[in-house]
């Protein structure tokens, strides 16, 4: 269940700074997710290195599980393989609808 939906967050705190497209909670976990129109291999890279100082930059969290997922108007099959190696859920279009694309093997990265 979803308590909160937050979006274009930013923070600076010690000498780190980072934007937050959209950040979906409750009481247990955080699912930060960078939209982009082309998402790429950098995007990812970039998201992952933002996942990594979140819980520095928005302490509010620190005690949740933290979460990532990566979503795009348009997402390469390369860059989605990428994403998923990373632990990263993709969110995609299907239809009218979005919809988490990761198979059933998945096993998303916790930071």
């Amino acid at each position: 269940m979803v308590h909160e939906v937050h979006h274009h967050l930013t923070s600076k705190r010690n000498g780190l700074a980072a934007e937050i497209d959209l950040l979906v909670t409750n009481d247990e976990y955080c699912v930060v997710i960078e939209v982009k129109s082309f998402l790429s291999v950098d995007d990812v890279k970039a998201h992952r290195e933002r996942l990594e100082k979140f819980k520095i930059l928005f302490p509010r969290y620190s005690d949740a599980k933290l979460l990532g997922a990566v979503t795009g108007a348009v997402v390469y099959k390369d860059v989605a393989k990428y994403a998923y190696r990373q632990g990263f859920f993709i969110l995609g279009q299907k239809g009218e609808n979005m919809e988490i694309l990761n198979d059933k093997a998945f096993k998303p990265k916790i930071y």
